[in-house]
């Protein structure tokens, strides 16, 4: 119960915010600066999952999961009263830091008290969970935002994070490892770095500054200067924020390959799909929060029957399924983009939705598998870093894509202007969705007993 408490908090956040956009804009003004309140909060979250994982190997998970819940709470008040888009931008960051703690912490703990037969019958309850939220969020945030105020969006959470710490303090328990670590200041100082410059050369390309300026070349220059001194470091540090070697077993890359795919897949309809039909078609937030709701419903309904299918026909099998199912989705969303309705949108956002959930948890579950207890921690954190990667990089570059057709066009309120757009983001779209189906045949081929998914050696 603790666990599922922990993630409706992040399934919660990850579909309530989408719906409200248009709203906080129309009160904090500055359209063009809106992808950041998704890029700096993956960002965060992608960058501090790895340190949190290194320390759930180290010093327990029960520590690290109540640290998430408390930064995602002081997030939530902070964002409730931001004052203006950058302020609410620079809260989204606290947030981003709780929830890089509480999502890998939930998976990484079922990982831990259950074999994977059970995850099968966990992964249902999980799903369920995923389930409500994906009804409760976008529901919410349209009401909120049409009714109330954005601001609620934030303060939902503060009573979910109180009751959440509570059940986790009273219901979990460990036995902690006490011992002296030596944090990796370097690379996490350099991952951040990197993933900043990049990010906001992508986003800020072509709309702050042009393509080919100074300001551009420097961005991407220190971004990817940081990017590839990055593994040097990593090589030297006694304790890696993230360990790069586990990379060289050919079933974690593939598997955080795909989480890659899924990231920005994800992100690329929950962020751009409110937009494109509140601006296009002018409906009402909490239809646009309908047409969200499908694919994150979609979602946990394929999830909660993956167990069954990857028991049955293996990791392999689940993965390839799904992964060509949200490649149609994602297809056919392009292909109707130029005629914006609310429910097409939420048919393929449907499809999509549930080709994710026989992708996401299988390939995770499959990589957890293949490691011992110590490296669980790194594994999870790895492949919820690559999700989280995976977005913040896929919502910079869907953004740069939507604020050069925009700055091209006749602004975010033209019809015309607002369809090419995310007409375009749904190509892009779509182009993840074909590599995420690429990484996917890379995986071995064999049942979930079989030697290719067994507990490999650890690496030194």
């Amino acid at each position: 119960m603790a666990l599922m408490l922990t993630t409706g908090l992040i399934a919660i956040d990850a579909t309530i915010l989408a719906t409200a956009v248009p709203s906080v804009v129309k009160e904090l003004g500055e359209f063009d600066q809106f992808p950041w309140l998704f890029s700096v909060y993956l960002l965060a979250q992608a960058v501090s999952v790895p340190i949190y994982s290194k320390l759930a190997d180290t010093i327990g998970r029960k520590p690290v999961i109540l640290v998430g819940v408390g930064l995602f709470l002081l997030g939530s008040i902070l964002a409730g009263l931001a004052w203006n888009m950058s302020s609410l931008i620079a809260f989204r960051v606290v947030q981003g830091l709780g929830a890089g703690a509480a999502s890998p912490m939930t998976m990484t703990i079922v990982g831990d008290l259950y074999s994977v037969a059970e995850r099968a019958l966990v992964q249902g309850y999980i799903a369920s969970v995923w389930a409500v939220s994906s009804v409760v969020g976008p529901a919410l945030g349209g009401v909120f935002s049409q009714f109330v105020s954005w601001r609620w969006i934030f303060f939902v959470n503060i009573p979910l994070c109180l009751v959440a710490a509570w059940a986790l303090v009273r219901s979990y328990h460990e036995k902690l490892e006490r011992r002296r670590h030596r944090i990796d200041y370097a690379g996490a100082a350099l991952l951040t770095l990197g993933l900043t410059a990049v990010i906001l050369a992508l986003l800020e390309g072509g709309n702050a500054w042009s393509w080919l300026s100074w300001q551009s070349v420097l961005s991407f220059g220190i971004g990817i200067a940081a990017l590839v001194a990055f593994p040097a470091v990593e090589r030297r540090a006694a304790e890696p924020v993230l360990d790069l070697s586990i990379l060289t077993r050919p079933l974690i890359l593939t598997c955080t390959l795909v989480s890659l795919g899924v990231g920005a897949l994800m992100i690329g309809i929950t962020s751009y799909v409110p937009t494109y039909l509140e601006n296009a078609l002018k409906v009402a937030p909490l239809v646009s929060g309908i047409a969200i709701a499908a694919l994150t419903l979609g979602w946990p309904l394929a999830a909660s029957q993956a167990g069954k299918m990857y028991l049955r026909h293996g990791y392999r099998t689940t993965v390839l399924a799904g992964s060509t199912i949200a490649l149609a989705g994602a297809l056919a969303l392009a292909a109707t983009g130029p005629y914006p309705n609310p429910w097409t949108v939420a048919v393929v956002a449907f499809v999509v939705g549930f080709g994710l959930g026989w992708t996401a948890a299988p390939s995770l579950i499959a990589a957890q598998a293949s490691v011992e207890w110590n490296e669980r921690g790194v594994v999870t954190g790895l492949n919820v870093f690559a999700r989280s990667a995976g977005s913040a990089v896929g919502v910079a570059i869907f953004g740069a894509i939507a604020n050069n057709v925009i700055s091209t066009g006749r602004g975010e309120q033209d019809y015309a202007t607002i369809v090419a757009a995310s007409t375009w983001v749904f190509v892009a779209v779509a182009a993840s969705a074909a590599l995420m189906l690429l990484a996917a045949t890379r995986l071995p081929r064999g049942s979930v007993d079989s030697a290719a998914y067994s507990i490999a050696p650890a690496t030194d």
